[in-house]
Order: C-alpha cells, then structure tokens, then sequence
C-alpha cells in the first residue's frame, strides 16, 4: 500500500475515489454477468451447430459409403469466402456469421454421375456448419477474454481498490481527530498560562 498523506485534501480524494469504485462496481458486475449469460448461449448455439451437422453426417454416412469411393467431391467445393459481419456484445465486437460463399465450379454433366449434385450440396452444408461454429468459436474466444479482464476488474475493486479506500479514510479521520484533539488540548494549557499570568 503506497503511503497516504494524513491531509484533509488526501481525506476528500479518497472519500472521492471511493464513491467513483462504488459508483462503477455495480456496472462491471452486471457487465461480468452479461457475458456470463450470453458465454453460455453461444456454447449452447454451437453444441446445436455441431449437434446438426453430426445429424447429417449420420445421414449421409450410408450414401457416402455406396458412393464416396467413385469420386472426390472436395473437386467440385471449394471456398471463396466467409462473410461476417460485427456485433456487439457488452461492448465487445464479435463477428456474427452472415453466408459461406463458394467457387462456381463447373462440370460435366454427362462425365459426372447423377448424384453428384446431392453430394456437392451436402458437402456444402456441412462445410457451411464448419464456418458458423468456427466464427461462434471465435465470438466465444472473444466474450470469453471480454469475461476475464472485467473479472480481474470487479475483484480488484471488490478485494483492493474500496478495501483500501476505506483503510485509508479510517487512518486519515484517526489522525485528524487526534490532531484536533491535541490542538483542543493545547488551546486549553495556553489559556490556563494566560490566565495564570494575569
């Protein structure tokens, strides 16, 4: 703890301070419990993402099997780009996925099989559920780095900083009472001299 003059202009910036981390705790708190809440939506978002893409991956299982060995789909997918956009979240920007787009790739209708359009749109699909969960992903990091600096903030107000405070006020308002006191007392001795005097 750093050294504290024992002044009544020391005794008014603390009392200052104090009611500046009084005044914020309670904002960084419900800020800490925001991104708590909206943490927890966005894990349970993604476990629906991957959940649904597990689904449709059982789904296609058979399909592949029968017909996955004939040809290479990733051929015919390729990724031209992930367009997000940014939102905010407790004053955090976040990206928020808006579409996956794709190559045009062409082929040949009559060298492919009939299938292959099914395939390439599964393919597709699940690629674009990759996309949304690694921009969820993403966002969570972010909330999540978000989550712990207001953390550390709210104990370093609740643990340091008003504890501390308050110590302060305390030792200062003890000083300046004994001061006063002792200035009572002295005031008291010269009157007693003066008046033994005359």
């Amino acid at each position: 703890m750093a050294a504290v003059k024992l002044t009544k202009n020391e005794l008014k910036k603390q009392k200052d301070s104090l009611k500046r981390f009084q005044r914020y705790l309670p904002t960084l708190q419900l800020k800490k419990q925001q991104l708590q809440l909206v943490i927890r939506q966005v894990e349970a978002e993604e476990q629906e993402l991957k959940r649904k893409q597990q689904a449709l991956r059982d789904k296609l299982q058979h399909w592949i099997a029968v017909f996955g060995d004939e040809i290479d789909l990733e051929e015919y997918v390729q990724i031209d780009h992930v367009e997000t956009e940014t939102g905010n979240i407790a004053g955090v920007d976040v990206p928020v996925f808006k579409e996956l787009n794709f190559k045009d790739i062409e082929w040949d209708l009559l060298e492919t099989p009939l299938w292959i359009d099914k395939g390439i749109a599964a393919l597709k699909e699940l690629i674009t559920f990759d996309a949304e969960v690694a921009v969820l992903q993403r966002r969570r990091k972010l909330l999540q780095d978000e989550l712990r600096t207001t953390s550390q903030r709210v104990n370093l107000f609740e643990k340091v900083k008003i504890p501390e405070s308050k110590e302060n006020i305390r030792r200062i308002q003890i000083y300046l009472g004994d001061q006063q006191t002792a200035a009572v007392v002295r005031g008291k001795m010269a009157k007693a001299k003066v008046v033994g005097a005359s």
